[in-house]
């Protein structure tokens, strides 16, 4: 039996016997579980290999974080010692000690 048709004998009990909350409950956990379904298919995500998929893209995104992250301490530091390069020159230069060279 599918889920479409748990579904609809469970709207047909609620119909003929009453809504007990039991049945509501049953119906709203089916319907929930029915638009889950078709949401993941109409995503792609419905077959089997979705579950691995998604954790290959998770790597992938943890991966370019991790780049990302790199990058900018990389260009912070680089940017820190091009300040503190260009500080020691201006200290030689009012010292005196570029005539030296």
């Amino acid at each position: 039996m599918s889920r479409e048709d748990i579904l609809a004998a469970l709207m047909a009990q609620a119909r003929t016997q009453g809504a007990e909350l039991l049945t509501l409950r049953a119906i709203v956990e089916e319907a929930s579980v029915l638009a889950g379904d078709r949401v993941l298919e109409r995503l792609g995500l419905g077959d089997a290999g979705a579950e691995s998929d998604l954790m290959e893209l998770r790597e992938l995104l943890r991966a370019w974080r991790d780049a990302k992250t790199s990058a900018w301490k990389a260009l912070v530091d680089w940017v820190i010692r091009g300040a503190l390069a260009l500080l020691l020159i201006g200290i030689a230069v009012r010292l005196g000690a570029w005539d030296l060279l």
